[in-house]
């Protein structure tokens, strides 16, 4: 089980630093997702922000298991405030896949460590 938690550690912490450093590098990707969503561009630094810190507390868990629960506790709540986002504006599930999906493994993570 403990190679099971590493791998989905490691692929959450990966998923969630990039989309991370794009909201926070300002790319045009996220700019137009933001937009598209009607959110404010200022809340898609602070959500940059907190994927940032669940990301670094998920590599931090490798050395400090305490850590885990805390980062995928973080995640899988953004990852519930991007989805309630997707169903504001009414976008279809292709649309919210990923944070769907992500969502599930941070939940799944955090149970695991429990």
């Amino acid at each position: 089980m403990t190679i099971f938690i590493w791998v989905l550690q490691g692929i959450l912490a990966a998923m969630f630093f990039m989309a991370a450093v794009g909201k926070l590098t300002g790319s045009s990707m996220h700019r137009g997702v933001f937009d598209h969503l009607r959110l404010p561009q200022w809340f898609r630094v602070v959500t940059g922000l907190v994927e940032l810190t669940g990301a670094v507390l998920l590599v931090l868990g490798y050395w400090y298991e305490t850590y885990i629960g805390p980062g995928s506790l973080i995640l899988g709540v953004t990852a519930i405030g991007g989805m309630l986002a997707h169903i504001r504006v009414k976008d279809g599930f292709k649309d919210a896949f990923m944070i769907v999906l992500l969502g599930i493994l941070s939940f799944i993570l955090l149970y695991l460590v429990r």
